[in-house]
């Protein structure tokens, strides 16, 4: 019997030890060594068989194989004859061209030659897509990417056109940023105009034009006093309107009250009658499902046109009918439909998922810029609390579309304060450390209550879900409206909006200041300069206080019930509300003690009679950041935020004490900030980067399939018909498929999905003749020679990806989990000795996390 040779092709580098075991009996003669390569033949016994080894040069050799290198694992043992490999079809010959094929990585086939698919010279329209409710493939797409730049780079030197195209590419993406910022700005100006706008229309209307409202219909009156600057003869309430001056107070306050109410149930209807009816992804906040489709998660219309639309529309609606929500959190959802919508505009982000994701991050900075007027901290809340991949380059077009959108919104002046918020402090007195300690206690006191916020919130949100509440989304708001309107009257502090209150108590008071808040007992002798002193409360104080406690409980609770509703819905601006209450509240009472009880020991040192010693709006900043804190665990894009709102530069250290004591606070009690929660009560599929895996399970513990399970369904490499794969992707609803040498050997060779098998057959089917349901498929570079009466067969090479990542069964599931979250992976197969033996995907890593933490696994199920 003729001894058999076992051929290898190997780079030079890897000449030297890739035998090293090859035992004493064999002779291994070096044939040729030319180039990058040499070729090496060892003879075996006669019992061995013809194995072809190819192994790639390091630019494309098994790119993300986290296997270990030696020979017996990554691919097969030569000497001790491991796996019998006894078919001489597992084992078809390699030649040079095919070598050549593998050395660049090729992406799922995107960049592999044209020649590979026979019905077709150009790539097929839809390879390389992704379906609805699907996560992609951040390598392939960064792959993709770096072949279209270096294809570019490559002909620009080649012509003055093709330089001048390369130089368009490189400057597209500020352009991009630009558009977006001016988008953004614009959009934002314009929700803020109308909702100030609305809002005033539920008490009255001004004569003069019923667009203006109640400010600047009262600017240009002649008539209007400083004590009463609020009142002017051309504006009127409705009871005014309606019934002229004859109506006494009682009538008049009930007309008033009527008419409140039904504008409010009217914007609220028209608000979720137009969600419901025409954008159902307009609901919410938004920044949950920004969060996971940055990680890479698919949900087609999220971000389209007809959401920008509805969403800015029912936003107005739904912050003018005077629901405890905020516009803060959904105009970064507004700013992300603009990025995606004008991606479109350009070749390289509309065709590659991972480099409009990179838009997006930019585009959510943008949203917290014209949302807060804070370009830096927008930037700085798109790095910590919603991008998935932020590399530097992203920073910098983040700044640069955060600082044209807020100049944008600044140009706009939707306030006319020329400022970009509405609340915006001016006083800077200094602070002492004793007053550390209540800023703490607010710390405290925020931390406790995002904590028992996000539980009540997600337990009455689990309960919509789960009970035929969620069926009467109508209903529900209307209800929800129906009771903050009746209960919210006959307060003034809830009465007005949100952004109002919070500038009411943010604002320190002064002489001319005519609110109950600011109703303090004068001393004209003591008053120095523009600096007032501590004074003693007078009744309007008093009242004040009461109301404002009133409020407190009113806005902590009823804000529980509203987060979550089909209506647009954002949470900044209430959080802050409750914050800024507890911390006037806690300001005014330090103000007292300091005014009566100067001569105590911890005022004493510091504060001397008719000094202004405690700002009470300083306590109120301080309340709200840790509030807010406590609900979304923002540490240090939060203190940015909050010294760019208000302008408080020197009180950034009160800041940083209450938003870190409140996050602390917080994670003793629940690690999950507000977005996390919503994200797992959806059951998105997002891998929290935060979060360590600290047990000491295997890959193979999570893997599919299990010991119970049917067998893993494989594709092999040239054995397979049309209509056998046609068959199981009928049966099976699986993104994607392995692709082995045989079922016997289980030697992988590749991975394809299920959208390009299912895109390229049908194709092949319309485009290529004789093509029928009998033509075998190859995934190979050469099919053998065929009967002239077989069918044609179709080559689906080009496919298929020749590097899909691998780890063994008895990887750490640790790595495994540090893997997918870094390299954003969607699956990774599982190999034993070179064998396949399953598959991990992103979503059986996270049902592992959920049943090492004693959750429900199935709950990780997209809803």
């Amino acid at each position: 019997m003729l001894d058999k040779e076992v051929c290898c092709v190997i780079t030079a580098k890897q000449a030297e030890c890739s035998f090293g075991h090859i035992q004493s009996g064999e002779e291994v003669r070096h044939l040729q060594a030319t180039g990058r390569k040499s070729k090496m033949v060892a003879k075996k016994s006669p019992s061995a068989l013809a194995v072809n080894l190819l192994v790639m040069d390091n630019k494309g050799y098994r790119r993300g194989s986290f296997q270990s290198s030696t020979s017996d694992e990554d691919m097969v043992e030569v000497a001790g004859g491991t796996l019998d490999f006894s078919m001489a079809d597992d084992v078809p010959p390699l030649d040079r061209e095919m070598a050549e094929g593998f050395s660049s990585y090729n992406g799922g086939g995107m960049n592999g030659a044209s020649k590979m698919m026979d019905f077709l010279e150009e790539p097929l329209p839809g390879v390389g897509t992704y379906e609805d409710f699907n996560t992609i493939d951040w390598v392939r797409e960064k792959s993709r990417d770096r072949d279209r730049h270096r294809e570019i780079t490559n002909k620009s030197k080649e012509s003055t056109w093709a330089l001048i195209h390369s130089v368009s590419d490189a400057f597209s993406g500020w352009l991009l940023m630009l558009l977006i910022g001016l988008f953004a700005g614009a959009i934002a100006g314009v929700i803020d105009i109308s909702a100030h706008w609305m809002t005033d229309l539920k008490e009255g209307v001004c004569l003069q034009g019923f667009w203006y409202n109640h400010e600047h219909c009262c600017w240009t009156s002649q008539e209007t006093t400083f004590q009463d600057r609020d009142k002017c003869p051309e504006w009127m309430t409705w009871a005014q309107l309606l019934t002229g001056d004859q109506a006494g107070e009682a009538l008049a306050y009930i007309l008033n009250y009527f008419m409140y109410v039904l504008w409010a149930l009217l914007f609220s209807l028209l608000a979720v009658l137009l969600v419901r009816g025409f954008a159902p992804y307009a609901c919410g906040s938004g920044i949950p499902e920004i969060k996971t489709i940055l990680s890479g998660f698919i949900i087609r219309g999220y971000l389209g046109k007809w959401t920008l639309l509805i969403k800015t529309v029912t936003l107005v609606l739904a912050v003018s009918s005077g629901l405890s929500l905020g516009k803060e959190g959904p105009l970064v959802h507004v700013a992300c439909c603009c990025g995606n919508i004008l991606c479109h505009l350009f070749t390289k982000y509309r065709k590659n998922e991972a480099k409009r994701r990179e838009v997006l991050s930019a585009a959510a900075a943008a949203g917290v810029s014209v949302a807060f007027g804070a370009p830096i901290g927008g930037v700085l809340f798109s790095l910590e609390e919603v991008s998935y991949y932020f590399p530097l380059k992203t920073l910098w077009r983040s700044f640069f579309a955060a600082l044209v959108a807020a100049f944008t919104l600044r140009s706009i002046n939707p306030f006319g304060n020329s400022r970009l918020v509405l609340f915006y402090v001016e006083f800077h007195t200094p602070w002492h450390l004793i007053e550390l300690v209540p800023f703490i206690l607010l710390g405290i006191f925020g931390g406790l209550w995002g904590a028992f916020f996000i539980r009540s919130n997600i337990a009455w949100c689990r309960r919509r879900k789960t009970t035929k509440l969620g069926k009467y989304p109508v209903t529900e708001v209307i209800a929800v409206t129906a009771i903050t309107a009746i209960l919210a009257f006959p307060n003034e502090y809830t009465r007005m909006s949100t952004s109002e209150l919070i500038s009411e108590l943010f604002n320190d008071c002064g002489l001319l200041d005519s609110s109950q808040l600011c109703d303090y007992i004068n001393d004209v002798n003591s008053t120095k300069g523009d600096d007032l002193p501590d004074r003693a409360a007078g009744p309007g104080v008093h009242t004040a206080m009461w109301l404002l406690a009133l409020a407190l409980i009113f806005k902590a609770v009823i804000t529980i019930f509203t987060f979550g509703m089909k209506v647009p819905s954002g949470l900044f601006i209430p959080s802050m509300a409750v914050g800024a209450i507890v911390g006037r509240l806690l300001g005014v009472g330090m103000e007292q003690l300091s005014y009566y009880h100067h001569d105590w020991g911890i005022f004493h040192s510091w504060c001397s009679p008719g000094a202004d010693c405690i700002t009470p709006g300083l306590y109120a900043m301080v309340g709200a950041a840790a509030c807010l804190g406590g609900v979304t665990r923002m540490t240090v894009s939060l203190v940015v935020i909050m010294f760019e709102l208000t302008g408080g530069l020197e009180y950034i250290v009160p800041l940083m004490a209450a938003a870190m004591t409140s996050k602390w606070v917080a994670d003793a009690i629940g690690r999950e900030g507000i977005y996390d929660a919503h994200i797992r009560l959806n059951g998105y599929p997002f891998l929290e980067a935060k979060e360590e895996f600290s047990h000491k399970t295997l890959a193979m513990d999570a893997m599919r399939p299990r010991h119970s399970d049917p067998a893993l369904t494989v594709l092999t490499q040239d054995s397979m018909t049309v209509e056998d794969v046609e068959a199981i992707v009928n049966e099976t609803t699986f993104s994607g498929y392995p692709v082995v040498v045989s079922r016997e050997s289980k030697r992988l060779v590749g991975f394809v999905l299920r959208r390009d098998l299912i895109i390229s057959i049908e194709n092949a089917r319309k485009k290529q003749d004789g093509i029928v349901s009998s033509s075998v498929i190859y995934f190979t570079d050469h099919s053998p020679p065929l009967p002239p009466s077989s069918p044609s067969t179709l080559k689906l090479r080009s496919i298929l990806d020749l590097s899909p990542f691998t780890v063994t069964d008895q990887t750490p599931m640790e790595i495994v989990v540090d893997i997918f979250r870094k390299l954003g992976l969607r699956q990774c197969l599982v190999t034993h000795n070179g064998k396949l033996l399953g598959i991990i995907t992103k979503k059986d890593v996270l049902k592992h996390i959920a049943q090492m933490a004693n959750q429900d696994p199935d709950s990780i199920l997209f809803n």
